[in-house]
């Protein structure tokens, strides 16, 4: 097995928890993976995995080990796009990630109109909270990330373009005549979710402890809010339909609408096909793209 190989079995061993799942992934047998393990501990000198009951777990020196081989993986895998896009960008690949919301709202008219022009770029999208996907830039997982601001600490990326977005209050329109911010229920996404945390935040700014109904996802709060099961904060482009079919009411809050900008963010130094990417958003303004200016902007609250 190669390095390469060997690193990719560690990865997967450490993702799936067990020898077999990651010969499961990999496709390979059980015990080529075993091989793989125990030639890359002898190379490097200490043991990165031990049994557990029927399974195994990383050692300590192996939880440090794994997050250097997602890198080097990462690395590798963004040199082999950025040499082949150098040759011929149109033909090249894109590693797309995107946080719910905007994997929902944004992305659909952002890869249409792309790949139309650009029909031989092959175009990978994986959609997820922000916890995960900023890790995946980090580790050069993948090749552009949209989602809010960046959090502070990430070295060697580039925001590329924003695109105007409103958090605001919403709720059935029973409840706009005498609406009370502290007496209603409010209704918020999953753990890990951006936007969740974002209304934490409203609600201790305007230190109100009001109920809350915790639920699922995106569609399960509009839903319920659309039910009268209570108000959330959601992206206003989210509920747009709704919002003019009457089915939803924008409700006064202090503080809101919040601004929250999307933000389109990749590595300092782009495979060819991404800048043929991010070229073909800005120059189509109708999909709502600006190019941004001067140095990456202060990471800030913005949790999408």
């Amino acid at each position: 097995m190669s390095t390469n190989a060997r690193l990719r079995a560690l990865v997967e061993v450490a993702n799936t928890g067990s020898v077999r799942g990651a010969a499961a992934r990999l496709v390979v047998t059980e015990s080529a993976i075993s091989s793989a393990l125990g030639a890359l501990s002898a190379e490097i000198g200490v043991p990165l995995m031990d049994r557990h009951g029927r399974g195994v777990r990383l050692t300590p020196a192996g939880t440090c080990y794994v997050e250097y081989a997602r890198r080097i993986l990462g690395l590798h895998d963004e040199a082999v796009l950025a040499a082949r896009g150098e040759v011929d960008p149109e033909h090249g690949s894109i590693r797309l990630a995107a946080v719910t919301t905007a994997g929902e709202l944004l992305i659909p008219a952002l890869l249409a109109s792309f790949t139309a022009k650009y029909p031989d770029v092959v175009c990978k999208l994986e959609v997820g909270s922000r916890t995960a996907l900023w890790p995946m830039l980090t580790r050069h997982e993948v090749d552009v990330v949209v989602a809010g601001r960046p959090p502070a600490g990430l070295h060697q990326i580039k925001v590329q373009a924003v695109s105007r977005n409103d958090l605001v209050v919403v709720g059935p329109p029973d409840i706009a005549e005498g609406f009370v911010a502290a007496e209603a229920t409010w209704l918020l996404r999953e753990s890990g979710s951006g936007t969740r945390a974002t209304t934490t935040m409203l609600l201790e700014e305007l230190d109100i402890s009001p109920p809350q109904m915790v639920l699922g996802s995106h569609g399960a709060v509009v839903a319920a809010a659309a039910a009268g099961l209570g108000v959330t904060l959601v992206h206003r482009q989210a509920v747009r339909r709704d919002l003019d079919g009457g089915v939803l009411v924008e409700l006064p809050v202090d503080g809101t609408p919040l601004e929250r900008p999307w933000h389109i963010v990749t590595q300092s130094a782009c495979t060819g096909s991404t800048e043929l990417l991010i070229k073909h958003l800005i120059a189509h303004r109708e999909l709502g793209w600006h190019a941004v200016r001067g140095d990456t902007p202060t990471p800030d609250r913005d949790r999408r």
